[in-house]
């Protein structure tokens, strides 16, 4: 299974366990005497095995913290039911994912997926190997957690309106389906460097704020506001609507960058190298602008696109 946050995931170990060998003096197949094993009286008792020790705490001691990148710090997961509850009660926007364990039967996992659904917060189901490989014991659920908590939503959009009333310059970019932690990383570089006051991302279908994308924005992170609302594509509606250019990153497009028109409040989208813009921006946007390229490269970066774009617009704003 593949997954788009990270680049660098520990597999999951081998749970083959020892003493499964056959011995040759237990085994009598002439006179169908099995050695020592005693098929009469297992030892079984009055064990229940419809039922399951779902309540068990992990052990602080015992939890192992989700591989991220080499070279930088492990990516924060935590494991546990009554954790994760309070992660999604209390601070939802610190969560990139939620992996919970296949066919596990637990209903208070399942209640835990459908708490996770309302806030919006991504849901997988995976094999408990998978979970494991982040935190164990894990009770059947592991979240894997952002570098920072981002904004929502509601956070931020009276301040971009109000800067419609006031004729402020707001500057807005849009990443969507980018894969790779180290360009994510590099938008959220530019971005700052480029004079941009909200980075907006989607709830799922990209990777995770990770520590490989806090690195790779060499500390603009921490001073970049990111925003991850729960309906992107609603958002950048109420955008449009309320006087915003909406303007898509695309080689597949006519209108040039260069000396393009930008207004004082505009959103500049771009999308992931192999997918492109994706249509639910494509349709709202005022223009899709193309960045001139040689017919023999296949395409930009993402995060070079974005910079590109970005530094066209504050290029003709300082000289304006």
């Amino acid at each position: 299974m593949q997954f788009d946050n990270d680049d660098n995931r520990r597999g999951p170990g081998s749970d083959r366990r020892p003493g499964f060998g056959r011995r040759p003096d237990d085994r009598k197949f002439g006179n169908r005497d099995f050695g020592r094993r005693s098929f009469d009286n297992r030892g079984f008792g009055n064990r229940n095995f419809g039922s399951r020790d779902f309540d068990r705490r992990p052990r602080p001691e015992n939890v192992v913290p989700a591989m991220g990148d080499a070279e930088a710090q492990p990516q924060v997961a935590v494991g546990g039911i009554r954790e994760v509850s309070e992660l999604l009660a209390k601070e939802p926007l610190r969560i990139h994912r939620i992996l919970f364990m296949h066919q596990s039967g637990n209903p208070k996992l399942y209640e835990l997926q459908k708490a996770a659904k309302r806030a919006h917060v991504h849901v997988q189901q995976v094999d408990s190997k998978i979970l494991d490989s982040y935190a164990r014991p894990n009770q059947g659920v592991v979240a894997l957690m952002n570098e920072k908590e981002l904004l929502n939503w509601m956070d931020v959009r009276e301040e971009l309106f109000d800067a419609l009333d006031k004729g402020e310059r707001k500057l807005i970019a849009v990443a969507t389906n980018i894969e790779d932690p180290r360009n994510l990383g590099a938008c959220i570089r530019s971005c700052l460097a480029l004079g941009v006051d909200i980075f907006l991302i989607p709830a799922k279908g990209m990777c995770g704020i990770t520590p490989s994308v806090a690195r790779a924005s060499a500390g603009a992170l921490d001073k970049m506001r990111v925003c991850r609302p729960d309906n992107l594509e609603g958002a950048i509606e109420e955008l449009k609507r309320a006087g915003y250019q909406i303007l898509g990153l695309d080689a597949d497009t006519e209108t040039n960058l260069a000396g393009f028109e930008f207004k004082d409040q505009a959103v500049i989208a771009v999308g992931g190298e192999d997918v492109g813009l994706p249509p639910f921006i494509k349709k709202q946007c005022d223009a899709v602008l193309r960045i001139p390229m040689m017919p023999e490269a296949h395409s930009y970066n993402a995060s070079v696109a974005l910079s590109l774009g970005l530094y066209e617009c504050a290029r003709l704003r300082i000289k304006a």
